[in-house]
Formats: C-alpha cells, sequence, structure tokens
C-alpha cells in the first residue's frame, strides 16, 4: 500500500510555478486562491484513493443495454 502520510498543501509559489510549468498565465492575485483550490482538489483524491474497489469488475466489462419495456403489472 503507498504511504498515506499527508501532503502539505501546494503554496501559492509552488501553485505559480506549476501553472508556468503548464504554459499557463497566472496573475500574481490569482495565486493564494488557485492554490486554494489545488489543495481542495489534492484533498478528495486523497480520499478516492483510500477506497477499496478490491471486488468491482473494471468498467470495460460493463455492457450497456437497453431494456425491453414491459407492460405486465
Amino acid at each position: 500500500m503507498p504511504d498515506t502520510a499527508p501532503t502539505p498543501a501546494p503554496t501559492p509559489t509552488e501553485t505559480a510555478r506549476w501553472a508556468a510549468r503548464a504554459g499557463l498565465t497566472l496573475p500574481a492575485e490569482r495565486h493564494a486562491a488557485v492554490a486554494a483550490v489545488a489543495a481542495h482538489i489534492h484533498g478528495v483524491v486523497s480520499v478516492l484513493r483510500e477506497l477499496d474497489f478490491a471486488d468491482v469488475p473494471p468498467a470495460t466489462t460493463y455492457r450497456a443495454v437497453q431494456e425491453q419495456p414491459d407492460a405486465a403489472v
């Protein structure tokens, strides 16, 4: 199992650097807000990583079929 130690929230400076690496221009007044959103997303993904999907088959095994209407009551 991977290490589940909490990762510190990204700082506004780190967030600006990541945006620049991705080719995005991030105005200075947005650094803190974007860092807060990144921290929130990271928190949500961390919770999802803790879920156990061992008994769930892969999505490729699912076959959607249209049900036939049945008027019998």
